[in-house]
């Protein structure tokens, strides 16, 4: 009867250590698996069907797998089937996908037969699709409109070493109090403080950067280059961000700012005509381009352009870094509030023959009395809380 009793007693241990594993791995995995997204709503709206054998063909086609008729030719070399985090100028697969999905009348075969643009004639030179080739490219693209642009991820490690002495600390503390299979205490007790460390470290860090995206470079959908507009051809940042003198945002342009110049420039000397028309096509349907925002504050901190650009003529590159050589704008700064009080701080104003200041007058009484060279956005408020924080 002590056997049996001894017996159920391991066998209850046992369960309890392989469900304590269980749920640790169940959430590890849940916490690494990516997602799919949802079927684009525009796949739907095709009635043709293709089978499985036309999408492989297709996407050995489409990747120089297998011959054209015409040749031998490596479309994804090109038009990338998955992100990527350098500027790709021709369109992506899934850029070509969408055009094709949205527009009825829209047909690879008869724009290759009939390239528009230097760039387009350049680049598919000697390249014909026959109308079933045509036809098992549609189905991949298919395929990828279907499957989405995917996400760029990093390697998580982090994650992997967060979970990791998660299953760690939680083996330990099984056999610790339960098991009983290791026989040295100091062990189990060195995982687990070891563990807490870690885990403390990562609790702070990750609460600390909560909100902030400093890096965060999304996918826009065109593809704007600050490089070549302000940069290479040298467009005031003000001409397209009209508001930011005069308003807390600096505004995203509208369609009809783009226009202004692309009504005449149709071709890009990198991108041909395939991002530019997207602006006419936007224009045409009357739906607005929608651009992703990058950088944004909390709610509860206030930021106004109009102080920073219009009253005190800080310059785009002080907080947005050195937009005129970015291809894809990210986000330069963490834009945290200890950087923005480094900033007041270290900032000299230009204090003097600006109507702005001339409320603060015992400052101007101190300059006068040669008692301050210079007043910096500290003294006229800038650490005070509420001045963000109303």
């Amino acid at each position: 009867m002590k056997n049996t009793s001894a017996s159920g007693k391991k066998r209850g241990h046992l369960y309890a250590f392989t469900a304590i594993l269980s749920l640790c791995l169940i959430i590890a995995l849940a916490t690494l698996s990516s997602f799919s997204g949802a079927v684009d709503e525009h796949v739907a709206e095709k009635e043709e069907s293709y089978s499985r054998d036309d999408l492989r063909r297709g996407q050995r086609l489409f990747k120089g797998l297998v011959a054209f008729e015409s040749g031998i030719h490596d479309c994804s070399s090109c038009h990338y089937p998955s992100r990527t985090d350098t500027m790709n100028w021709n369109p992506s697969a899934h850029d070509l996908a969408m055009r094709w999905l949205q527009e009825d009348d829209y047909s690879i075969r008869e724009k290759l037969a009939m390239p528009v643009g230097q760039r387009m004639i350049t680049d598919h030179a000697g390249m014909s699709v026959t109308e079933r080739e045509e036809h098992l490219i549609e189905a991949y693209l298919m395929e990828v409109a279907r499957r989405g642009p995917g996400e760029l991820r990093a390697i998580p490690v982090n994650a992997v070493i967060f979970w990791g002495l998660g299953i760690l600390m939680a083996l330990a503390l099984v056999d610790l109090l339960i098991t009983k299979k290791i026989r040295f205490k100091i062990f189990h007790v060195m995982i687990l403080l070891v563990g807490l460390m870690v885990h403390m470290q990562y609790a702070v860090a990750e609460s600390r950067n909560l909100g902030r995206t400093e890096g965060y470079a999304p996918d826009q959908p065109i593809k704007f280059s600050h490089q070549v507009h302000s940069g290479q051809h040298d467009i005031d940042c003000q001409y397209c961000h009209t508001i930011s003198k005069f308003s807390p945002s600096a505004g995203i342009p509208s369609n009809n700012t783009c226009l202004n110049c692309h009504n005449v420039i149709r071709e890009g000397s990198q991108s041909g005509r395939f991002e530019i028309d997207k602006m006419h096509r936007a224009e045409a349907s009357g739906r607005p381009i929608e651009w992703i925002r990058i950088h944004k504050l909390p709610d509860h901190s206030v930021f106004s352009h109009a102080q920073h650009v219009g009253v005190g003529g800080i310059e785009c590159q002080d907080c947005h870094g050195p937009v005129e050589t970015m291809d894809i704008l990210r986000q330069q700064e963490d834009l945290s509030m200890g950087w923005c009080l480094s900033c007041h701080r270290d900032s000299e104003v230009a204090f003097l023959d600006n109507p702005y200041y001339e409320p603060f007058e015992r400052l101007h009484a101190l300059i006068r009395a040669g008692e301050l060279d210079a007043v910096t956005a500290a003294e006229l408020g800038g650490e005070d809380c509420m001045s963000c924080h109303h």
